[in-house]
């Protein structure tokens, strides 16, 4: 079972900061202040540590 990374993230889109919950690979979540979708990214650092990239939905990455 994966470990749930609770983590403060600045929203793309409208550049609130928010609190999200992040459990796997790749997932959209509505941001909670503006409700436009953002497009999250997880994967191991070199020394194994989560890393996380948020995204706009039309943003290329």
């Amino acid at each position: 079972m994966s470990e749930l990374l609770e983590k403060d993230i600045s929203c793309p889109y409208c550049g609130e900061m928010i609190e999200v919950l992040e459990d796997s690979q790749e997932y959209i979540e509505d941001c909670q202040v503006c409700c436009r979708p953002i497009v999250f990214h997880i994967n191991s650092a070199f020394d194994g540590s989560p890393s996380i990239s948020v995204h706009s939905e039309n943003e290329v990455y």
